[in-house]
């Protein structure tokens, strides 16, 4: 093994290039600071990815959003009809959505309809079917709740004038009902963003995988990276929801007033 070893020249190729200019060179390259593990998102289009997996995230929760709205105020005006049978099957499906965690409903709508029925779903499709099942049970308790709290005698006043039903929700309920709802809808939306954090368990490349595979990706050069770009992640998300959250209070706010 040596006299093949000396034959290629291998050692004195290796004692020529051991200088004393080239250790002295290469001490002070070891010895110079690493950049801080942030930089690692402006390397290459690290952070457009993670610009692109937030994207991702806020398009499900506008997508889930859209569907859920009008689903749930047809479901909350469901919830008010006085009949056991509308009633009962109203409670078991509010009482199975908000008992059952979003990430079971997220496997089973995932995993589940592929194994029991053969449909391969994406996991961005599985994840706005879960958010608007979610979305539809909470807009709908939240219009129930609306409907129940406007006074009977508003009913009867409106029918003492004249005003038939469609006139009585148009110009006496329906005006009421949008106050107390657009910042309860807007909390729901801000939920909903930060809830799709989960979908990453089942393979959707939103902003926390993009994160994980560029903390997994420099884990050797930088293994404290994990908390810069957490940081930059919540930094995202708080950008995302506070100014709804922040129109949610001032239209609360106003409407108090």
């Amino acid at each position: 093994m040596l006299d093949w070893v000396n034959e290629l020249g291998i050692v004195p190729k290796l004692l020529a290039a051991a200088t004393p200019e080239a250790i002295a060179k290469a001490a002070n390259a070891s010895a110079l600071p690493k950049p801080p593990a942030i930089t690692i998102l402006f390397r290459g289009n690290n952070f457009l990815r993670l610009l692109a997996g937030l994207g991702i995230t806020l398009k499900i929760s506008l997508i889930a959003v859209l569907l859920s709205l009008p689903l749930g105020i047809l479901f909350g005006m469901f919830m008010t009809i006085r009949h056991p049978i509308t009633k009962t099957l109203s409670r078991i499906y509010l009482d199975f959505i908000r008992i059952m965690p979003q990430l079971v409903l997220l496997f089973i709508v995932y995993f589940g309809t592929t194994r029991a029925f053969g449909i391969n779903l994406s996991g961005e499709v599985s994840a706005v079917i879960v958010f608007v099942l979610w979305g539809t049970a909470e807009m709908g308790d939240l219009v129930r709740g609306a409907l129940e709290s406007i006074p009977k005698h508003q009913y009867e006043s409106a029918a003492a004038l004249g005003m038939e039903k469609l006139q009585t929700f148009r110009y006496i309920i329906i005006p009421q009902i949008i106050r107390q709802l657009i910042p309860l809808a807007i909390n729901l939306v801000t939920r909903m963003i930060k809830t799709t954090s989960l979908i990453v368990l089942i393979g959707v490349v939103e902003v926390l995988k993009v994160g994980q595979q560029i903390i997994d990706a420099n884990r050797f050069e930088y293994p404290t990276a994990a908390l810069p770009i957490y940081g930059v992640i919540f930094a995202l998300y708080f950008f995302s929801c506070w100014p709804i959250s922040f129109l949610a209070a001032v239209l609360e706010k106003r409407w108090k007033a």
